[in-house]
């Protein structure tokens, strides 16, 4: 959907993303690339996990997920807190979440032909 800002109807010209926004959204997709990372961020868009509840709920071994959700704060993805003993994990904005529940959605579609939205 394009902004129309004249009444000729032609789109107006949105402002270019600089370099270091191009890279680092490059990033963030590469790490969504992988499918128990996907997995995670799901998980992580709707609350706060430790490891061993992600572990558990992705049915991947606990270092494993240990080191997804490593690369995945490296990027920005995540966030952490500490509980006690515990860290807990989360998607690290709105930004964020939104990415996770659209990308999904999109792929909701594409997968059962439902009608895409105009």
């Amino acid at each position: 959907m394009y902004v129309r800002d004249n009444e000729s109807g032609a789109p107006s010209v949105q402002e270019q993303p600089t370099s270091a926004q191009v890279e680092a959204a490059t990033d963030a997709f590469r790490m969504l690339s992988d499918a128990t990372r996907l997995r995670l961020m799901w998980l992580l868009s709707s609350g706060e996990y430790d490891v061993g509840s992600l572990a558990v709920a992705v049915g991947v071994p606990r270092p494993s997920v240990s080191q997804h959700l490593a690369k995945l704060r490296l990027t920005g993805l995540v966030e952490t807190r500490r509980d006690g003993r515990r860290v807990l994990y989360r998607a690290r904005d709105v930004h964020v979440r939104t990415l996770i529940q659209e990308a999904l959605f999109h792929a909701g579609h594409e997968v059962s032909g439902e009608p895409r939205h105009g």
